[in-house]
């Protein structure tokens, strides 16, 4: 079963995962449908949300690290305007 993982890390685990070069993304509130076609991890820099499946919801919020799995079908609900940064395969 697919699982959102995450975690609080500290500046040490996101200079070793080398945050400062992964992508940036945003989003004002709002609610939308979401697949993951591959792993995505992605770190909360400001904002709050849930992301629901299935079987779980799962709210994330700022400065925490999360971890997407392939094939995860999703609902995003944008609580408060969400910045992030983001790799894939990570």
């Amino acid at each position: 079963m697919c699982q959102i993982k995450k975690k609080e890390p500290n500046r040490e685990e996101l200079d070793l995962l080398g945050i400062n070069n992964w992508s940036p993304w945003e989003c004002s509130p709002s609610t939308f449908d979401w697949e993951y076609t591959d792993d995505e991890t992605c770190y909360i820099l400001e904002g709050k949300a849930k992301v629901k499946t299935s079987a779980v919801e799962v709210e994330i919020n700022k400065g925490e690290l999360v971890l997407f799995p392939k094939g995860l079908k999703c609902t995003w609900e944008v609580i408060e305007k969400i910045r992030k940064v983001y790799k894939f395969g990570v």
